[in-house]
């Protein structure tokens, strides 16, 4: 059997695809008419965020069986046309959540101590000190919403910040909340008035899409930071701009995008936001997890084929 990896799988995930006794060919930055020429050979095909999985790319590959994802989400892969054709869709969950939320974490604090722009100060040659007086994360309330594996950890280190935790996430048990020292808080309203950091984390639906906009905004505290480490779109990028200027948000720390890359992104306007390039899972720990963990999907589904 033939497995395609389309995109930036890391070196390990491709050994142990070899090792497994599968003929493996690395072909990146294709576009989708070549991927259409070429994916009838394959079996399988691996991919990470930057190569999108059309209804075209699978309906070519006659001989799909299996589409991986390295990474948490698959929203760059038709699942409802991979579905109709019978072709498995799988992912690595966890490969990348420790990465997420200590990302996360390095926003929250960059935002709360200005510390990037004053770096980029000193850079300049300027001593900015008084300028750049910032705040302690230390008795404040932090507000993440949807308490997956990534809320749970950001929890956690969290509360050893000495900070209080509150929780939206309609699918959740409080009893489940409070073993990582957090309170499910029954409405979304309330988190958004009660808390002083808001981190989202959960994946972009058509519900989710723009779920923090201006009217969710002026429901938060005056001076409150917002942090984005999940999908670009979730926070609707203009209504965050229109805070910062207001001075309604202390600051925000953004890590996606909609799209990727942005293209003239008008957060680059302000200085009080804290921009990554969709670092949240690139770290060398977390890619190697990814592509291990992928190959071994994807070599539990072609062994239902042998």
């Amino acid at each position: 059997m033939k497995i395609l990896v389309a995109d930036k799988v890391h070196q390990a995930g491709i050994d142990a695809l070899i090792a497994a006794g599968y003929d493996v060919d690395v072909k990146l930055d294709l576009s989708e008419a070549q991927l259409i020429d070429i994916i009838p050979a394959y079996d399988a095909i691996a991919v990470r965020s930057a190569v999108t999985v059309t209804r075209p790319i699978i309906e070519a590959g006659t001989n799909l069986k299996v589409i991986g994802r390295a990474g948490v989400g698959t929203d760059n892969i038709d699942k409802e046309a991979a579905a109709d054709r019978g072709i498995e869709v799988v992912n690595t969950p966890a490969a990348n959540v420790v990465s997420a939320a200590e990302q996360t974490f390095a926003l929250m604090l960059a935002c709360a101590r200005n510390t990037c722009q004053a770096n980029a100060s000193m850079h300049e040659g300027r001593w900015d000190r008084a300028q750049y007086t910032g705040l302690e994360l230390c008795g404040k309330t932090l507000g993440i919403i949807g308490f997956g594996k990534i809320g749970t950890l950001l929890a956690h280190r969290a509360k050893a910040f000495g900070m209080t935790v509150h929780a939206y996430d309609p699918y959740c048990d409080p009893d489940y909340v409070a073993q990582y020292g957090a309170i499910l808080l029954p409405s979304l309203d309330e988190l958004l008035q009660t808390s002083d950091v808001i981190s989202v984390h959960l994946p972009k639906t058509p519900e989710t899409t723009n779920m923090i906009c201006d009217e969710q905004i002026a429901k938060m505290k005056d001076g409150v930071i917002i942090l984005n480490v999940a999908r670009g779109g979730i926070c609707s990028e203009q209504a965050l701009l229109d805070g910062l200027n207001s001075g309604k948000i202390w600051s925000v720390g953004i890590d996606v995008f909609d799209p990727e890359p942005p293209v003239d992104c008008c957060l680059a306007k302000s200085d009080r936001a804290v921009l990554t390039p969709h670092l949240g899972a690139s770290t060398k720990e977390a890619q190697v997890r990814a592509g291990t963990q992928l190959a071994d999907a994807i070599v539990d589904v072609l062994a239902k084929f042998s």
